[in-house]
């Protein structure tokens, strides 16, 4: 990557082989975070030309106290959607994991049944199916209910991972990014955030935050 004492311009920003890749990743709604260092590194050398080149497309560029950046529009040139009730739930529950001190020691690393199994916990095997159940198909088996709502959870996580809050890795492993930290901002500033975003999820008050994505579309339900 140029050193950035050698961004003199906006057009040697572009000229960087990392631009594109950057720039279509923001565009689409991604964070990227000090874990990905190449591209976290390139954006804050370029930061002040990129700040005023995303300006003119009416966004604005995010840098996070927790360490990442994101788009946020601030105009009508670049699209913005909501997450859905699914991805907000599992977000809510992916931060909570995140802030876990076993998770801190881990490095970051989870497993998908441990989200169903603090979903099930916190909300309830049906208020979770109910959440959860876009069809509203009426009373299922058991059986089918479980397999519905992982079902559900595996789409959310999709979902995040193509705007950056988690990396699925193989298997049923996951890799927790500081983006989530964003599931945590409506409890910021009332205590311990960790015992806040608890509450949510038990109350189910998964308060809407934009994804900031362009062109961003849910994947169809595999049913």
């Amino acid at each position: 990557m140029t050193d950035g004492s050698h961004y003199k311009s906006l057009a040697t920003v572009v000229e960087d082989d990392l631009f594109p890749t950057v720039d279509l990743a923001l565009r689409e709604g991604r964070h990227i975070a000090n874990d990905e260092p190449a591209e976290y590194g390139f954006i804050r050398e370029a930061q002040p030309f990129l700040e005023a080149f995303y300006r003119r497309y009416g966004a604005e560029l995010v840098q996070a106290n927790d360490g990442y950046f994101y788009l946020r529009p601030i105009g009508d040139r670049l699209g913005r959607r909501h997450l859905s009730g699914g991805e907000m739930l599992v977000g809510q529950a992916l931060a909570l994991l995140y802030l876990d001190p076993a998770t801190v020691q881990s490095g970051g690393a989870a497993l998908r049944g441990q989200v169903v199994e603090l979903l099930d916990n916190l909300v309830g095997k049906d208020k979770l199916l109910s959440a959860l159940n876009r069809r509203r198909s009426g009373k299922k088996a058991e059986r089918i209910a479980q397999e519905h709502v992982r079902r559900e959870i595996d789409l959310a996580l999709r979902g995040l991972s193509r705007l950056g809050f988690v990396e699925l890795l193989e298997g049923e492993r996951l890799r927790l990014r500081p983006p989530l930290l964003r599931f945590t901002d409506p409890v910021r500033g009332l205590g311990d955030p960790a015992a806040g975003l608890q509450r949510l999820l038990e109350r189910r008050d998964a308060v809407l935050i934009d994804a900031d994505a362009q062109d961003a579309h849910d994947e169809e339900d595999p049913q």
